[in-house]
């Protein structure tokens, strides 16, 4: 019988599982960028909690964080972007990112959001090819670097 999944706005307490499966997948440990992530996230002036985690069997499998912009950047709808996702190895090509990700378009499509975006290196092409599996396109915007001497 397979475990219930459940899904649910990310807490303070996940900040260990989500630096633990960040550094699975990138072999360094991030703990401030996530520890200042984190605070931002659950900050009581926040608008909206778009984050979530995915727990199995009472342990996080994986996690999505994404913010919510209303008006900025010049573009007059409510958006979304995601800017992280992370599933855990023993749940990868399991469904987990995906549920995330479903869980996350939910939650959006309540807060009105019409549009969510994300950034992919041009070279990733397994998370290309899982966005592009739930139906992401490439942007009409353009999204421009300055390497800063």
């Amino acid at each position: 019988m397979a475990e219930e999944r459940v899904m649910r706005l990310i807490r303070r307490e996940d900040l260990d599982a989500i630096v633990a499966i960040d550094e699975l997948a990138s072999k360094q440990n991030r703990r401030d960028y996530y520890e200042h992530k984190l605070a931002g996230i659950l900050s009581p002036g926040r608008s909206i909690n778009t984050s979530l985690v995915c727990e199995i069997g009472g342990r996080i499998a994986g996690f999505i964080m994404g913010d919510v912009y209303f008006g900025e950047f010049g573009i007059p709808d409510t958006t979304a972007t995601i800017d992280t996702i992370g599933v855990h190895p023993d749940w990868q090509n399991k469904g987990v990112a995906s549920e995330l990700l479903d869980q996350f378009f939910m939650n959006m499509k309540v807060a009105g959001v019409r549009k969510v975006y994300t950034l992919v290196n041009w070279d990733d092409f397994a998370l290309e090819r899982f966005f592009s599996h739930h139906k992401f396109v490439p942007s009409k915007r353009i999204n421009l670097e300055y390497q800063v001497q």
